[in-house]
């Protein structure tokens, strides 16, 4: 049965958020216009769909009423048990946008790959790596936009890192935190032994300014000329930038564009999901051990899937589900992983919440 007041509720917040956001205080208020944009698409859906199930129940209503007219009776007959199926699966999908969700799931996400343990190999992986999720970005309708990059001497990357905008990225992509590692045949190896590499993935929320504030004395800024193979064909002025954020220590390079300006945004960018996620770790961290099983505690050090070129096999050790179809899943056919990783994720949720 669902629960039609909180679904009013809901409604009525949405309208209320969209008057707001056309009053002349807010429009001249960045921060304020930010957060409410943001809960005005976390709610769109639900209450697009809650319409739409309310169409349909009013159709159903009339056509059940419509059965006493002989003249209309053989045409409702008809219509009545196709909208019966269409209310059920409208039923089914508010259900399921009611569930307890991560304030951080309708969010855009900082992707980061870094080549762990293998060498040349390891560094090609993450390479494979981010190829695959661009692949899944691609289908999805996602924008993948690298923010910076540190290419290996023989091609591959000691580390990438994007940002991934579209519809509900995070949620998608938050499963994918941790140690990959794969077992393959790399081209240098001349009598056919299989290797084993790894590649290290973080996912971070991206954190707009209402959400991480840092203060200018808190940076230290440095700005250098572009490194690593490839530097040369990146630029050739000091437009390359280091931001350091004393307090915490954490370090951001970014190099890829010619524009120091652009580089320094993007570097912030980068430092305030890192500012973000160290923030909600730690406040994980406080919680009870189910709590933070639960959420996630952000750590990368679990190996969570492995990529076996020579079986075509492809195991998710934290769900222990295998596919045998690694050449479509480095294609970027991730639907299958992804939904059996957000249900199980959701199944926690709910026995957490469970009275």
């Amino acid at each position: 049965m669902l629960p039609i007041g909180k679904l009013d509720s809901l409604r009525a917040r949405y309208r209320e958020v969209e008057e707001m956001l056309c009053q002349p205080d807010v429009l001249g208020d960045s921060k304020r216009m930010t957060a409410l944009n943001r809960e005005r698409s976390e709610l769109f859906e639900v209450v697009s769909v809650y319409g739409e199930y309310e169409q349909v129940g009013a159709q159903l209503a009339d056509d059940r009423e419509a059965l006493a007219d002989p003249e209309l009776r053989e045409l409702v007959e008809a219509e009545i048990p196709e909208l019966e199926a269409k209310s059920r699966e409208l039923e089914t999908k508010l259900e399921e946008l009611l569930r307890p969700t991560d304030p951080n799931d309708a969010r855009n996400t900082v992707l980061e790959i870094r080549a762990g343990t293998g060498g040349e190999e390891a560094a090609l992986f993450a390479a494979d790596l981010f190829r695959m999720y661009q692949r899944y970005a691609d289908k999805v309708g996602w924008r993948v936009e690298v923010l910076s990059t540190s290419e290996a001497a023989a091609g591959g990357f000691k580390e990438i890192v994007a940002l991934v905008t579209g519809s509900k990225v995070y949620s998608r992509l938050r499963f994918e935190g941790g140690v990959h590692r794969v077992q393959r045949v790399p081209a240098t190896e001349s009598q056919g032994r299989i290797h084993t590499s790894t590649a290290t993935v973080a996912v971070l929320p991206e954190a707009d300014e209402v959400d991480v504030e840092i203060d200018e004395g808190d940076i230290e800024f440095q700005a250098t000329g572009a490194g690593g193979p490839g530097g040369q064909h990146v630029n050739t002025t000091n437009s390359a930038v280091i931001i350091k954020h004393v307090p915490s220590g954490i370090m951001v390079r970014c190099q890829d564009e010619r524009s120091q300006h652009k580089n320094r945004a993007r570097a912030m960018a980068i430092l305030r999901a890192k500012l973000l996620e160290r923030e909600q770790s730690a406040a994980a961290a406080s919680e009870a051990a189910e709590r933070r099983g639960m959420v996630g505690t952000g750590e990368r050090s679990e190996k969570i899937r492995t990529y076996n070129y020579p079986q075509n096999r492809v195991t998710d050790h934290r769900l222990g589900l295998t596919l045998h179809k690694l050449d479509q899943v480095v294609e970027g056919d991730l639907d299958e992983i992804f939904t059996a990783l957000r249900a199980d994720f959701q199944a926690t949720l709910l026995e957490h919440h469970a009275p």
